[in-house]
């Protein structure tokens, strides 16, 4: 669900200093648009998808990014059949989860991120 090793890298990237605010800032961008899509505002649903696809990926969370790119491409082909907002929710809500219950494999404190 998690590449560790991508988490790690981001933290080698940045720097341990800016390591924080970018991963506070990274759950909250995602946090507003996850919770945009539960509410079914579907006016920028793909635009959302490729931002959270890329975010996603960038935090090392897979199986999301997965999903998201899977969804992005579904909006794209108009194939609104084959998308599934509440696995996509699910996903979401777990990869957080086990993101904050990991801090340890990034050292340091978990981001001031409240786990749903």
């Amino acid at each position: 669900m998690i590449d560790w090793k991508r988490v790690q890298a981001l933290k080698e990237e940045l720097g341990a200093d800016d390591f924080l605010p970018v991963v506070e800032l990274f759950l909250d961008e995602l946090e507003g648009i996850v919770m945009r899509l539960a509410h079914g505002d579907a006016e920028r649903l793909e635009c959302d998808m490729h931002f959270l696809h890329g975010s996603a990926a960038s935090l090392g969370f897979t199986a999301f990014a997965s999903l998201c790119q899977q969804a992005e491409m579904a909006l794209q082909r108009q194939e609104l059949g084959g998308l599934d907002l509440g696995a996509l929710l699910d996903c979401y809500a777990a990869t957080k989860k086990q993101f904050i219950a990991g801090r340890h494999l990034w050292q340091g404190e978990a981001p001031n991120v409240a786990v749903r």
